[in-house]
């Protein structure tokens, strides 16, 4: 993979990697920046959500589970000092549909975690990752009911 940042002005650049999408990434006015970009950081941990992402909803997918909204949130937490590090993450799945099975996100969550997402192998390596899901009915226009939420735990390094 090859990716290149442009300098524009200030602290903007245009990213591009091999897909040729570009992404502009810029910093706080307060360093120089215009603050009309995404932060690198944020950008890690994008990589990282979007990345179990599509490994949780395909197997979910092909579970046949009848998955109607789906969001994966990243909170990690920085280092106090420079360089600012990730020094712990929690990812969330927030999985809502109809009879969702608790078991099939579970598996979802796990093959993501150990087989498939090399962003969260990669960050796993570095600082640790507690996985977190909830599971929601849709009940349609009368909203959606939490029907199981939990945390995955990989009992084979236990």
């Amino acid at each position: 993979m090859k990716a290149t940042v442009n300098w524009q002005n200030n602290m903007t650049f245009i990213g591009k990697a091999d897909s040729g999408f570009p992404v502009k990434m810029d910093s706080d006015e307060s360093v120089g920046g215009n603050n009309n970009g995404v932060r690198p950081m944020e950008l890690l941990a994008l990589g990282l959500a979007g990345c179990t992402a599509m490994d949780v909803i395909s197997i979910l997918r092909k579970k046949r589970q009848q998955v109607t909204q789906f969001d994966v949130h990243v909170n990690a937490s920085r280092a106090d000092e420079h360089p600012y590090v990730f020094t712990k993450a929690v990812i969330n799945y927030v999985v809502t549909g109809s009879s969702v099975s608790e078991t099939a996100v579970l598996r979802a969550i796990e093959l993501s975690a150990t087989k498939y997402c090399p962003a969260q192998f990669m960050f796993s390596e570095l600082f640790p990752i507690d996985l977190q899901y909830e599971i929601y009915e849709d009940e349609g226009t009368n909203g959606k009911r939490l029907t199981f939420q939990g945390v995955w735990q990989n009992l084979a390094l236990e």
